[in-house]
């Protein structure tokens, strides 16, 4: 029989692993089944993936920190995944209580997750949507309720865009959320990339392939061209333990088994 748990909607198929699900495992966090953890155990196999989930959560809190630092209190997370600790809402609020922050997934445990943990937050919500329909999830109700899109907003699309194949187009994705939100807002992003372990990266896409989200990681050109209209800010795009490391001990030897490249850029 199927594992199910009180938290998960009757509507999930808890035999077919979730990406959200199986980063929330390899984070350690509780909101998974055995289907999610067999992937994340397969793809352990072929590549640091621990370490690069870590490494991406790490430059996910430093890009929030930072985008507050420069004036940023509304911050839109596509892609955002489970809730766990050292989520977005939690980083900026404690960096500016006046900060908000909706979430995005169209994963619905994620979503239903997030709305029991932001059941008392103002500041806070959740929208289930594809984040590949900007104007669906821009013209949602929590979005307009939390986010005014006249002022700037702190786009958030941290190691999602990989699973948006070519055919869908996400460089133009990200032209239309840009094209939509006001100057001085910024984007900030990571991505998973062949370019320093080719055939480790190779082998954990043929894993992805049998999830309902398959993976498209890319090389350093085709990422940057996602910053397509953003000012990038210092470092530039780099791997993510690179990108602003709050100490040297922060970055590893080999920052490139990190396998996500990362950057931060800003509408002018």
């Amino acid at each position: 029989m199927a594992e199910r748990l009180g938290w998960a909607p009757d509507s999930v198929d808890v035999a077919s692993p979730s990406s959200a699900r199986i980063y929330d495992y390899l984070l350690g966090g509780g909101h998974n089944f055995a289907a999610d953890r067999a992937v994340a155990e397969d793809l352990a196999r072929v590549l640091p993936v621990r370490q690069m989930a870590r490494l991406n959560r790490s430059y996910l809190r430093r890009a929030v920190q930072a985008l507050v630092a420069e004036g940023i209190t509304q911050f839109l997370d596509l892609g955002s995944g489970i809730p766990t600790v050292g989520n977005v809402h939690e980083v900026a609020q404690e960096a500016d209580p006046a900060c908000r922050v909706v979430y995005v997934d169209v994963e619905p445990v994620a979503v239903t997750h997030a709305g029991l943990l932001l059941a008392a937050n103002r500041g806070a919500g959740a929208v289930q949507a594809d984040l590949r329909d900007p104007e669906a999830v821009l013209d949602a109700p929590e979005t307009r309720r939390l986010l005014d899109l006249d002022r700037p907003i702190g786009l958030l699309a941290v190691g999602v865009l990989q699973f948006v194949p070519d055919e869908d187009d996400p460089w133009d994705v990200l032209a239309r959320y840009r094209d939509a939100l006001a100057p001085g807002s910024h984007l900030a992003l990571s991505h998973f990339t062949p370019d320093r372990m080719p055939r480790a990266m190779a082998a954990g896409a043929d894993i992805f392939r049998g999830t309902a989200e398959p993976i498209t990681p890319r090389t350093r050109e085709q990422v940057l061209a996602m910053m397509d209209g953003f000012e990038l800010i210092p470092p530039g795009l780099v791997f993510t333990p690179e990108w602003r490391p709050e100490s040297p001990e922060d970055v590893p030897s080999d920052p490139g088994r990190a396998n996500l490249y990362a950057a931060v850029g800003r509408k002018p």
